[in-house]
Protein backbone atom coordinates (compact mmCIF):
# COMPACT_ATOMS: atom_id res chain seq x y z
CA UNK A 1 0.00 0.00 0.00
CA UNK A 2 1.17 3.30 -1.06
CA UNK A 3 2.09 6.00 1.39
CA UNK A 4 -0.44 8.25 -0.25
CA UNK A 5 -3.35 5.81 0.49
CA UNK A 6 -2.23 5.53 4.06
CA UNK A 7 -2.01 9.44 4.59
CA UNK A 8 -5.34 9.60 3.36
CA UNK A 9 -6.24 7.00 6.36
CA UNK A 10 -4.85 9.96 8.79
CA UNK A 11 -6.72 12.48 7.69
CA UNK A 12 -9.49 10.45 7.61
CA UNK A 13 -8.62 8.99 11.34
CA UNK A 14 -8.85 13.15 12.57
CA UNK A 15 -12.35 13.29 11.55
CA UNK A 16 -13.10 10.19 13.60
CA UNK A 17 -11.65 11.51 16.43
CA UNK A 18 -13.33 14.81 16.25
CA UNK A 19 -16.63 13.09 16.25
CA UNK A 20 -15.67 11.33 19.37
CA UNK A 21 -14.46 13.86 21.32
CA UNK A 22 -17.32 16.04 20.71
CA UNK A 23 -19.65 13.05 21.32
CA UNK A 24 -17.84 12.33 24.52
CA UNK A 25 -17.88 16.03 25.66
CA UNK A 26 -21.69 16.57 25.26
CA UNK A 27 -22.37 12.96 26.58
CA UNK A 28 -20.54 13.66 29.69
CA UNK A 29 -22.65 16.96 30.07
CA UNK A 30 -25.43 15.34 29.32
CA UNK A 31 -25.05 11.80 31.98
CA UNK A 32 -23.77 14.68 34.49
CA UNK A 33 -27.73 16.18 33.82
CA UNK A 34 -29.28 12.54 34.22
CA UNK A 35 -27.20 11.43 37.01
CA UNK A 36 -28.39 14.54 38.77
CA UNK A 37 -32.14 13.68 37.72
CA UNK A 38 -31.79 10.05 38.81
CA UNK A 39 -30.29 11.20 42.38
CA UNK A 40 -32.63 14.24 43.11
CA UNK A 41 -35.08 11.46 44.99
CA UNK A 42 -38.28 13.10 42.66
CA UNK A 43 -39.92 10.71 40.08
CA UNK A 44 -40.69 13.34 38.30
CA UNK A 45 -37.15 13.59 36.85
CA UNK A 46 -35.69 10.83 38.06
CA UNK A 47 -37.97 8.34 36.06
CA UNK A 48 -37.76 9.86 32.42
CA UNK A 49 -33.75 9.76 33.37
CA UNK A 50 -33.68 5.88 34.14
CA UNK A 51 -35.63 4.95 31.19
CA UNK A 52 -33.19 7.23 28.78
CA UNK A 53 -30.31 5.09 30.24
CA UNK A 54 -32.41 1.65 29.70
CA UNK A 55 -33.32 2.48 26.31
CA UNK A 56 -29.59 3.45 24.98
CA UNK A 57 -28.12 0.73 27.22
CA UNK A 58 -30.34 -1.83 26.34
CA UNK A 59 -30.30 -1.33 22.59
CA UNK A 60 -27.95 -1.66 19.95
CA UNK A 61 -25.55 1.67 18.86
CA UNK A 62 -26.40 0.82 14.95
CA UNK A 63 -30.19 1.01 15.48
CA UNK A 64 -30.29 4.32 17.85
CA UNK A 65 -28.06 5.51 15.14
CA UNK A 66 -30.44 4.72 12.31
CA UNK A 67 -33.48 5.59 14.34
CA UNK A 68 -32.14 9.16 14.83
CA UNK A 69 -30.81 9.58 11.18
CA UNK A 70 -34.47 8.69 10.35
CA UNK A 71 -36.50 10.66 13.05
CA UNK A 72 -35.07 13.79 12.59
CA UNK A 73 -36.50 15.24 9.38
CA UNK A 74 -39.94 13.66 10.48
CA UNK A 75 -40.05 16.33 13.09
CA UNK A 76 -39.14 18.76 10.85
CA UNK A 77 -34.60 18.91 11.73
CA UNK A 78 -33.41 18.61 8.56
CA UNK A 79 -29.58 18.40 9.70
CA UNK A 80 -26.27 16.95 7.94
CA UNK A 81 -25.46 13.43 8.80
CA UNK A 82 -22.31 14.63 10.59
CA UNK A 83 -24.91 16.03 13.12
CA UNK A 84 -27.23 13.36 13.58
CA UNK A 85 -24.53 11.13 13.85
CA UNK A 86 -22.64 13.24 16.96
CA UNK A 87 -26.23 12.80 18.73
CA UNK A 88 -26.40 9.53 18.23
CA UNK A 89 -23.16 8.49 20.01
CA UNK A 90 -23.78 11.71 22.48
CA UNK A 91 -26.70 9.81 23.86
CA UNK A 92 -25.15 6.42 23.42
CA UNK A 93 -22.16 7.26 25.34
CA UNK A 94 -24.60 9.61 28.42
CA UNK A 95 -26.48 6.64 28.86
CA UNK A 96 -23.13 4.66 29.57
CA UNK A 97 -21.16 7.63 31.59
CA UNK A 98 -24.22 8.25 33.30
CA UNK A 99 -24.41 4.42 35.57
CA UNK A 100 -20.38 5.55 35.43
CA UNK A 101 -21.11 8.79 37.57
CA UNK A 102 -23.86 7.61 39.31
CA UNK A 103 -21.68 4.45 40.81
CA UNK A 104 -18.98 7.43 41.70
CA UNK A 105 -21.73 9.90 43.02
CA UNK A 106 -22.58 7.10 45.71
CA UNK A 107 -18.83 6.61 46.69
CA UNK A 108 -18.60 10.30 47.76
CA UNK A 109 -18.28 10.35 51.53
CA UNK A 110 -20.86 11.74 53.02
CA UNK A 111 -18.82 13.64 55.59
CA UNK A 112 -17.86 15.49 52.65
CA UNK A 113 -21.61 16.71 51.20
CA UNK A 114 -22.08 17.33 54.97
CA UNK A 115 -19.28 20.15 55.14
CA UNK A 116 -20.89 21.72 52.38
CA UNK A 117 -24.34 22.18 53.77
CA UNK A 118 -22.56 23.11 56.95
CA UNK A 119 -20.49 25.61 55.07
CA UNK A 120 -24.00 26.86 53.46
CA UNK A 121 -23.51 25.94 49.67
CA UNK A 122 -26.94 24.74 47.91
CA UNK A 123 -27.88 21.58 46.63
CA UNK A 124 -27.29 22.83 43.32
CA UNK A 125 -23.38 23.95 44.63
CA UNK A 126 -22.73 21.31 45.89
CA UNK A 127 -23.24 19.28 43.29
CA UNK A 128 -21.22 20.94 40.59
CA UNK A 129 -18.63 21.80 43.10
CA UNK A 130 -17.85 19.27 45.27
CA UNK A 131 -19.92 15.89 44.23
CA UNK A 132 -19.51 16.15 40.50
CA UNK A 133 -15.27 16.65 40.67
CA UNK A 134 -14.84 14.20 43.37
CA UNK A 135 -17.01 11.40 41.29
CA UNK A 136 -15.08 12.06 38.09
CA UNK A 137 -12.08 11.98 40.10
CA UNK A 138 -12.80 8.64 41.00
CA UNK A 139 -14.32 7.14 38.12
CA UNK A 140 -11.56 8.22 35.70
CA UNK A 141 -10.74 4.53 34.82
CA UNK A 142 -14.20 3.69 33.74
CA UNK A 143 -14.45 7.38 31.99
CA UNK A 144 -11.34 6.65 29.94
CA UNK A 145 -12.71 2.68 28.72
CA UNK A 146 -15.69 4.41 28.04
CA UNK A 147 -14.01 7.25 25.84
CA UNK A 148 -11.97 4.24 24.02
CA UNK A 149 -14.95 2.27 23.77
CA UNK A 150 -16.57 5.46 21.58
CA UNK A 151 -13.60 6.09 19.69
CA UNK A 152 -13.99 2.72 18.25
CA UNK A 153 -17.64 2.81 18.31
CA UNK A 154 -17.72 5.91 16.21
CA UNK A 155 -16.60 3.44 12.88
CA UNK A 156 -20.91 2.97 12.96
CA UNK A 157 -21.51 6.16 11.78
CA UNK A 158 -20.38 5.32 8.31
CA UNK A 159 -24.10 3.58 7.91
CA UNK A 160 -25.40 7.11 8.17
CA UNK A 161 -23.31 8.24 5.41
CA UNK A 162 -20.74 10.17 7.51
CA UNK A 163 -17.17 10.22 5.95
CA UNK A 164 -14.39 8.84 8.73
CA UNK A 165 -11.97 6.12 9.13
CA UNK A 166 -13.70 3.01 8.34
CA UNK A 167 -15.62 4.89 5.86
CA UNK A 168 -12.47 5.70 3.82
CA UNK A 169 -10.89 2.76 4.92
CA UNK A 170 -13.96 0.54 3.54
CA UNK A 171 -13.51 2.87 0.06
CA UNK A 172 -10.15 2.89 -0.35
CA UNK A 173 -10.32 -1.01 -0.47
CA UNK A 174 -13.14 -1.19 -2.81
CA UNK A 175 -11.13 1.60 -5.35
CA UNK A 176 -7.94 -0.33 -4.83
CA UNK A 177 -8.53 -4.02 -4.26
CA UNK A 178 -6.20 -4.12 -1.49
CA UNK A 179 -8.66 -4.83 1.41
CA UNK A 180 -6.10 -6.70 3.69
CA UNK A 181 -3.05 -3.75 3.99
CA UNK A 182 -5.82 -0.77 4.10
CA UNK A 183 -8.15 -2.60 7.05
CA UNK A 184 -4.46 -3.69 8.49
CA UNK A 185 -3.38 -0.25 8.36
CA UNK A 186 -7.20 1.70 9.80
CA UNK A 187 -6.97 -0.92 12.75
CA UNK A 188 -3.24 -0.11 13.34
CA UNK A 189 -4.37 3.31 13.40
CA UNK A 190 -7.20 2.70 15.69
CA UNK A 191 -4.73 0.74 17.97
CA UNK A 192 -2.47 3.86 18.29
CA UNK A 193 -5.17 6.55 18.72
CA UNK A 194 -6.77 4.39 21.50
CA UNK A 195 -3.37 3.59 23.08
CA UNK A 196 -2.96 7.60 23.36
CA UNK A 197 -6.28 8.00 25.00
CA UNK A 198 -5.39 5.53 27.61
CA UNK A 199 -1.79 6.77 28.34
CA UNK A 200 -3.85 10.46 28.63
CA UNK A 201 -6.29 8.92 31.27
CA UNK A 202 -3.58 7.49 33.24
CA UNK A 203 -2.04 10.27 33.51
CA UNK A 204 -4.98 12.23 34.68
CA UNK A 205 -5.80 9.63 36.87
CA UNK A 206 -2.07 10.12 38.28
CA UNK A 207 -2.62 13.64 38.49
CA UNK A 208 -5.90 13.80 40.04
CA UNK A 209 -4.12 11.26 42.79
CA UNK A 210 -1.05 13.84 43.18
CA UNK A 211 -3.71 16.30 43.71
CA UNK A 212 -5.79 14.78 46.36
CA UNK A 213 -2.80 13.83 48.75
Amino acid sequence: MSWELFWLLVEASGLTIVYSAVSIFFGFLLAAAICGADLSGRAAVARPARLFVSFFRGTPLLIQLLLIYYLLPKIGLNVPSEVAAVIGLSFSTASYQAEILRGGFQSVPRGVVEAADMCGLSARATFRRIRLPIAVRLTLPALTSEAIMILKSSSLISVVGVVELTTMAKDLASSTYQPLPIFASAGFIYLVINLVVAGLGLWAERSARRGHA
